[in-house]
């Protein structure tokens, strides 16, 4: 079966798992509809990415607005990952239930009120709701984007369309620190915060205009409209087949499937492996640095607030974003574990080496001296790594490898996991460096990426160049279907 597969790759003609059927998804998408699948996805990826990001010059003044100290600093920081975690399960219900559409638009709706509560919150309670609201926010839009733009993506481009959610990110985190550097002040964390209102609309928008997915309409006994959007999406007299497509990969699949089906035996497989690149995202850190960057370049010699900004936003967002291209245009050429394995090992090596400047300076280091430089140096090392391999490539493999039958809550069950892991990384990351140091606390990010390394060596398979169906196929022949994957 395998060299069967492989040699229809190579002929250019692909097939389902009935070795007939063609990609339910047209080679090519009219530019109009690509471009608003695209909008979509690129909208609720920045939104996801400025909340995660404003947090880290919003704190300054929210301490000095209502004098707080470092824990409530932390719930007002990690609570936006609390409400993505419990999101996330709901985005799930949503989009297998209501739609992908549908489920973005509740995203954007939630993104709107999360960041008009946060910026006119009178207290620190108020402020913390805000950020649940958005997290929640978050959470619904970090299952239902990549989901939508998994489903409709050809398969040749599928690795890219879904990257770009991660780009988005990356592209809103910057222009989150950007919007800090430009408001800065003791009252302008409330601007700070309302400013991804106005996005959120756009969103909405966006999203009105967009297509379902064909797979979402099959799948909910709507073959007409399923046939109408794949023609809208350059099927053209091959719609049928497309259609039958879709349908073969879900004639097997239950009705209405329950929690309990995600984690049924022969989903197992498939189930760990989106379960452990999504703690895996982020037990290495990212988080930790995306929030508390400017704490970090503090304590690494930066003195003053404008050169701890600076650094931020050029050494952390700029460099997050350019990065990100590179996953953009390999993932499709060299598949998602060279990224996974190249990635982990950049992200092992300068995570010590942001370790070791700290340990040879104490704990603190002089922003003239090397101590400060290597941080800097070594950190701009990580988030290279981190954005051409385990940003993007995680949630590109979570939108592929499930079967459609489980697909939306299983997406939403490792989203999930990646947000409790997100949470516990960000609500405890300052407790930790006050109990055993900033060197201990780097060097356990590093041994948490070598330990990442050889089980994504060993667990990981390769999905480019295979359709949402063959790789399902897979997952349903021997034990071995893992292995006969990953070395195609």
């Amino acid at each position: 079966m395998a060299d069967t597969k492989r040699s229809s790759a190579a002929s250019g003609t692909r097939f389902g798992p009935t070795g007939e059927l063609p990609d339910p998804v047209p080679d090519h998408l009219p530019f109009a509809r690509a471009a608003s699948v695209i909008a979509v996805v690129v909208l609720a990826g920045a939104l996801f990415g400025y909340d995660q990001g404003v947090i880290s010059g919003a704190l300054v003044g929210i301490q000095k607005a209502f004098a707080v100290g470092a824990v409530a600093l932390e719930i007002v920081t990690s609570w936006v990952t609390l409400g993505a975690m419990f999101g996330s399960l709901a985005g799930g219900f949503v989009a297998d239930h209501f739609g992908r559409k549908r489920a973005l638009l509740t995203a954007a709706g939630l993104f709107t009120i999360g960041a008009a509560v946060e910026a006119f919150a009178p207290n620190v309670p108020v402020l913390v709701f805000g950020r649940l609201a958005a997290g929640f926010g978050v959470g619904v839009a970090a299952v239902a984007a990549p989901l939508y733009a998994a489903e409709l993506a050809p398969v040749a481009q599928r690795g890219r369309f879904v990257a770009s959610y991660q780009l988005a990110i990356t592209i809103g985190i910057f222009i989150a620190y950007l919007v800090d550097q430009a408001l800065a002040g003791p009252t302008g964390w409330r601007a700070m915060l309302g400013v991804s209102a106005g996005p959120g609309v756009l969103l909405a928008l966006a999203v009105l205009t967009a297509v379902e997915s064909p797979r979402w309409f099959a799948k909910v006994g709507r073959p007409d409209d399923a046939r109408r959007t794949l023609v809208a999406l350059g099927a053209g007299d091959n719609a049928d087949a497309r259609l039958a497509a879709i349908e073969a990969s879900l004639r097997a699949e239950h009705e209405a499937p329950s929690w309990k089906d995600v984690f049924a035996p022969r989903w197992r497989t498939p189930l760990k492996i989106g379960l452990g690149l999504a703690v895996l995202q982020q037990i290495t850190g990212i988080n930790a640095i995306i929030y508390y960057s400017d704490s970090i370049f503090a304590a690494a010699g930066f003195t003053t607030p404008a050169a701890q900004t600076q650094a931020t936003t050029w050494a952390i967002g700029a460099v997050n974003v350019l990065s990100t291209f590179i996953a953009i245009a390999f993932i499709d050429r060299l598949g998602r574990r060279p990224l996974l394995i190249a990635g982990l090992i950049g992200m092992a090596f300068s995570l010590a080496a942001v370790g070791f400047a700290f340990r040879e300076s104490g704990t603190t280091a002089g922003g003239e001296g090397s101590a400060g430089v290597v941080t800097l140096v070594a950190l701009v090392v990580f988030i290279i790594s981190f954005a051409f391999s385990l940003g993007p490539v995680t949630w590109t493999v979570i939108n592929e490898i499930y079967p459609g039958e489980v697909r939306g809550r299983a997406v939403a069950v490792a989203t999930a996991v990646n947000w409790a892991a997100a949470f516990l990384v960000s609500r405890f990351f300052l407790s930790v460096v006050q109990a055993i140091g900033q060197a201990y606390t780097f060097w356990m990010f590093a041994a948490f990426c070598a330990l990442g390394l050889v089980w994504v060596y060993a667990r990981v398979p390769e999905t480019r160049c295979r359709s949402l169906e063959e790789i399902e196929a897979s997952w349903r022949t021997a034990p071995g279907a893992a292995s006969t994957l990953q070395k195609s």
